[in-house]
């Protein structure tokens, strides 16, 4: 099994804080507090990072018929990437503050975007700082590049392919990243329908990182994907969670451990209660 190395460990980063191909990126975000993950950052962040939000970088608009988190526009992404110094030869870092869930989200859009030179810290800020490694504050300027984008269409199943028959969830090996008692419909915090898609399968995000928000070894993490794929490595597969996020730190570890790529179903759960004629399911069945 070839490992794709895609997490990075926190010495790994800090050998190369001052290239200039390398570029780390903060995603702090919280979803109570939509402006307090940039005040985070302004407050200490890893030295040379650049910010990139959640609702305004990393998604679109949200329209009348899609989730909380669309795609964003390309072009405006594009532009946001080449002003913050990123370009097609950097060497990108993500992180958030906890589990990985929002940085791995950022890792799926700029492969999304056709640019594979991108690693998560493992652990996080966290993670760092428990390690006494340094930090700064305030805003970060870096030397403006061009990023042109590639989208990757490939990697996204639509609300249409899984609503297209009473089986393709199953037939698609749709699995849903959330919190167990919200995939049950007994728990739902965020979104106004609770439930899961019929046919698709549960295998929450937070199994495949430990307690203190590192993530779990590459081995295991695989291991629960193929539990849940019937053992078949070589399975195709679609991830999804309440707005496109969670689910992408399945994804990531798919692919680095050398599963078949996965689609994102972008819009989840909150785009499939849009409307209320789609099939809904509780419980275990």
């Amino acid at each position: 099994m070839m490992d794709k190395r895609i997490l990075i460990v926190a010495e790994m980063l800090e050998k190369r804080l001052h290239d200039p191909d390398w570029v780390a990126v903060d995603c702090r975000f919280d979803l109570g507090d939509h402006h307090a993950g940039q005040r985070a950052f302004e407050r200490a962040h890893i030295p040379g990072s650049v910010y990139l939000d959640l609702d305004r970088d990393l998604a679109g608009p949200i329209g009348t018929d899609c989730g909380r988190h669309p795609l964003p526009d390309v072009g405006q992404l594009e532009a946001r990437l080449g002003e913050l110094g990123i370009g097609n030869d950097s060497t990108v870092v993500v992180y958030d503050d906890s589990h990985g869930a929002i940085a791995a989200r950022a890792w799926w859009i700029f492969r999304w975007l056709g640019h594979e030179r991108v690693r998560l810290l493992d652990g996080g800020l966290a993670h760092w700082l428990s390690l006494g490694l340094p930090i700064e504050s305030g805003t970060t300027h870096r030397v403006p590049r061009a990023f042109d984008a590639a989208p990757r269409s490939e990697l996204v199943v639509s609300t249409a392919e899984i609503a297209a028959t009473p089986s393709a969830a199953h037939e698609l090996n749709l699995l849903d990243a959330r919190d167990h008692t919200r995939f049950l419909g007994e728990h739902e915090p965020i979104d106004p329908v609770a439930g899961h898609i019929p046919g698709s399968r549960n295998l929450p995000f937070t199994t495949f990182v430990n307690s203190d928000g590192t993530w779990r070894s590459l081995d295991e993490r695989r291991q629960l994907l193929l539990d849940a794929l019937g053992g078949d490595p070589d399975a195709s597969w679609c991830v999804m969670c309440g707005s496109g996020v969670s689910a992408c730190l399945l994804a990531l570890s798919g692919v680095e451990a050398g599963l078949r790529e996965p689609r994102v179903y972008v819009g989840s759960w909150s785009e499939w209660i849009r409307d209320d004629t789609r099939p809904i399911a509780t419980g275990e069945a």
